[in-house]
């Protein structure tokens, strides 16, 4: 079973950064588009970016510039380095395939709350 376990939020002030990780079980990370998604409250969950396995990235409008996606198919392991955060981008995040149907559970995800 494709497990994919996220971590690295916290609370941060306006204008800081922090780098989420999500590390994926299985030989399947490196065949697969991987991305990255939040849910804020009362809200449904979006894509926030998204890379391919040869590594062409997508973003969503409201992170281009300040969010950089990138993987590490050695470590199965793909990586989200956010800067110049703001309070909307409070959420909890989720890692999983940029596929139509993803290929794992959505999993706990990891809290990003931005803050002074």
């Amino acid at each position: 079973q494709v497990q994919l376990v996220e971590s690295g939020g916290g609370l941060v002030q306006p204008g800081g950064s922090l780098r989420l990780s999500c590390v994926a079980s299985g030989s399947f990370f490196r065949f697969y588009a991987m991305g990255w998604y939040r849910q804020a409250p009362g809200k449904q969950r979006e894509m926030v970016a998204t890379i391919a396995r040869g590594g062409s990235t997508n973003y969503a409008d409201s992170v281009k510039g300040r969010f950089t996606i990138s993987r590490d198919n050695a470590k199965n392991t793909v990586y989200l380095q956010m800067n110049s955060l703001k309070p909307e981008d409070t959420a909890v995040y989720y890692c999983n395939s940029a596929t139509d149907t993803p290929v794992s559970s959505w999993g706990q995800g990891t809290q990003v709350t931005v803050s002074s």
